[in-house]
């Protein structure tokens, strides 16, 4: 066979990274001011709001020290970057700069050992024949799938007491536990 790409297999190529360029750049200017779905308005089954007083109820906004702003470098980065095309190489550093700075978001230091409930969306790291034994919770729905991960400070790994049956990938759902801030990295994020 051929190595050589053809000239329609280069314009798909050159369409689908020009396509990923963009999703990329606008997840990175696009506000998240809340999740897409008001989980106030979920209703808590009785044996949940029995147990919901010693966790508080958090929003992922806390995550994160008072007043960062994840999309404020995004910003400055544009500023910085205007009037790249997405096959300028200059874009792509651009991106590696946002996605170094994402990936070592600080973290809020009172959130550590913080007992929480917070809504989310399930990325499964591990399933047995059991059910799901860990996960990654995201703020949002889609994230760390076909996505870029959101940043790191917007990402919790959970470890399930007992495995979950009938949890799938971005089953949105509430997760109570007490925080404790470390690094990891996964396929789906850091």
């Amino acid at each position: 066979t051929d190595a050589r790409w053809s000239i329609q297999e280069r314009r798909l190529a050159l369409w689908i990274g020009a396509g990923v360029a963009a999703v990329l750049i606008l997840m990175a200017l696009w506000p998240i001011s809340k999740t897409s779905i008001d989980f106030r308005a979920v209703r808590m089954s009785p044996s949940d709001r029995a147990g919901s007083t010693a966790f508080r109820e958090t929003r992922w906004y806390e995550l994160g020290p008072k007043g960062w702003d994840p999309y404020k470098e995004a910003r400055e980065l544009r500023r910085n970057g205007n009037g790249f095309s997405d096959t300028d190489p200059r874009a792509a550093e651009l991106l590696k700069q946002l996605r170094d700075i994402w990936d070592n978001a600080p973290i809020n230091p009172s959130m550590d050992g913080a007992a929480i409930r917070i809504p989310g969306y399930v990325v499964p790291i591990e399933r047995g024949k059991d059910g799901v034994t860990e996960f990654l919770l995201v703020p949002y729905f889609g994230a760390c799938i076909h996505t870029p991960p959101p940043p790191s400070n917007q990402i919790l790994r959970v470890t399930a007491a007992s495995p979950i049956q009938n949890l799938r990938t971005m089953d949105n759902v509430w997760v109570s536990g007490r925080l404790k801030a470390a690094t990891s990295d996964s396929p789906m994020g850091r």
